[in-house]
């Protein structure tokens, strides 16, 4: 029998981290937790049994959970709600799509998950609660903070270091070994070149 598991946020990223669970067929989804207007809705079949105020008995029942909020103006949504789950005794399993690809040699910290085609390389270390999205390629050696979103399609070349809470965007690149500092938004297609960009 497998483990259950609570999905936080209902909205678009619910639905693609919806998707990625179902294939890797690890836990099944309990439910959604959402704004209190939409309780009794569903999300693609999944019914929404409650919302943030309902939290802490939700964890008590069901230790898995996933932060399923997207994560593209700012952080701190993703983040406070992380911190407030680690008080309510939450478990935060790793989710990791079985159509990526994660280098043995690569490591991965609690609730982060790896979307569709998404590759991980050896030596790339990512940290909690991230978000790396379909397709996007985290090269050797690469350091992933916690609470970044590395968004579809995104290319973080060998050696860089992205600091936590950042967004990288779709389609945008690093060269080799840059730093980004923490709370950085990398746009959409644009190239980082270098540490003081």
């Amino acid at each position: 029998m497998k483990e259950t598991i609570i999905l936080i946020g209902g909205g678009g990223h619910c639905k693609s981290c919806i998707d990625v669970i179902e294939q890797e067929d690890r836990f099944a989804i309990a439910g959604i937790v959402d704004l209190p207007g939409k309780k009794g809705q569903t999300v693609l079949r999944y019914p929404i049994i409650g919302s943030d105020t309902d939290l802490r008995e939700i964890v008590q029942t069901y230790h898995n959970v996933l932060i399923t909020l997207g994560q593209i103006k700012s952080p701190k949504p993703r983040i406070d709600l992380f911190h407030n789950l680690v008080q309510m005794g939450a478990c935060f399993p790793v989710i990791k799509s079985p159509y990526a690809y994660v280098s043995s040699h690569a490591q991965i910290d609690e609730g982060t998950i790896v979307m569709h085609h998404a590759v991980i390389n050896a030596g790339a270390t990512v940290g909690k609660n991230c978000i790396i999205n379909t397709k996007a390629l985290i090269e050797h050696d690469v350091v992933i903070e916690d609470h970044c979103h590395i968004s579809t399609g995104a290319i973080v070349n060998g050696g860089v270091k992205v600091g936590s809470g950042s967004f990288f965007g779709s389609g945008a690149v690093s060269k080799e070994y840059v730093s980004i500092p923490a709370q950085s938004f990398i746009k959409a297609n644009s190239l980082k070149r270098k540490n003081d960009e």
